[in-house]
């Protein structure tokens, strides 16, 4: 199986960046064309919205705890599937949620750049 090991780390990279708040961390992690579909709604997000959220605070990850990543790696290419329970911040409303997330990572320029995300709401029924 071919090393995923520089994706995975650059997922830890990716959950420290959201909730140091760290947009500059966020805009070298992400490709340009990045969208994420919302955990919560299913929107698309462009990378330049989640960053712009993140670095200004009105979107804030109290805390993320990541669970049971596990990475497959296609040429240049490695997605990784986890979970998460997230506990965030919008604006004045908090909220905590379970997802199972999709992450595509591409290596380029000597790193792994994340393209894609896509989260998951985990019910509790």
């Amino acid at each position: 199986m071919s090393d995923t090991s520089g994706a995975l780390a650059a997922d830890r990279e990716f959950f420290k960046a959201l909730t140091d708040g760290d947009s500059h961390a966020l805009n070298r992690l992400l490709a340009d064309d990045f969208v994420l579909i919302d955990v919560m709604r299913g929107a698309e997000v462009s990378k330049a919205a989640l960053v712009g959220l993140v670095g200004s605070g009105q979107l804030k990850f109290e805390s993320i705890t990541p669970a049971d990543a596990r990475a497959r790696r296609y040429g240049s290419t490695a997605i990784i599937i986890g979970r998460t329970e997230m506990r965030l911040r919008f604006e004045d409303a908090s909220v905590t949620v379970k997802s199972r997330y999709t992450h595509v990572y591409v290596e380029a320029e000597g790193g792994w750049m994340m393209v894609s995300a896509q989260g998951t709401q985990i019910s509790d029924l």
